[in-house]
């Protein structure tokens, strides 16, 4: 094996470590106190999103005026909140009250570099298909054509 050869290899190592290389990122949802539903379910889905792929969810309540006095309700919310995203992210912090705000993180279930293969796997497979398609396409139409 010459050198050049293992040169080469070592950098497509290195570039293939730099590319699986993932960073955790704390990402935010903030709610009010009096949210409706379809809010909920929306904030609900877009921290869903953030734990698939990998990322922590700092889950937020902001308080004003009156609702200052009544920090349960909060508390209600927010551990709501950590019942329907069970099945992709586990508590890591419990609320908080952080002056006018409670605060809650919640921590995926795989980590950010396990949710980056899996993309990475589906998105070869589709690739594939896609290929696939093209091809048995194009066999398709050079049969066609000597016919004519």
């Amino acid at each position: 094996m010459d050198y050049g050869k293992f040169k080469y290899e070592a950098a497509q190592k290195a570039k293939e470590a730099r590319r699986n290389q993932a960073n955790t990122i704390l990402k935010e949802v903030r709610f009010r106190l009096k949210i409706e539903a379809h809010d909920y379910t929306t904030k609900l889905k877009r921290a869903e999103g953030f734990l698939k792929s990998g990322d922590k969810v700092k889950a937020m309540i902001l308080f004003r005026g009156r609702e200052q006095q009544k920090p349960e309700q909060g508390v209600r919310l927010l551990r709501k909140f950590a019942e329907d995203v069970a099945e992709f992210g586990t508590v890591e912090s419990n609320p908080t009250i952080d002056g006018r705000n409670m605060v809650m993180v919640v921590a995926p279930l795989k980590n950010k570099s396990e949710a980056k293969a899996e993309q990475n796997a589906v998105r070869d497979a589709q690739r594939a298909t896609k290929q696939g398609a093209r091809n048995d396409s194009s066999a398709g139409e050079a049969e066609a054509a000597p016919a004519e």
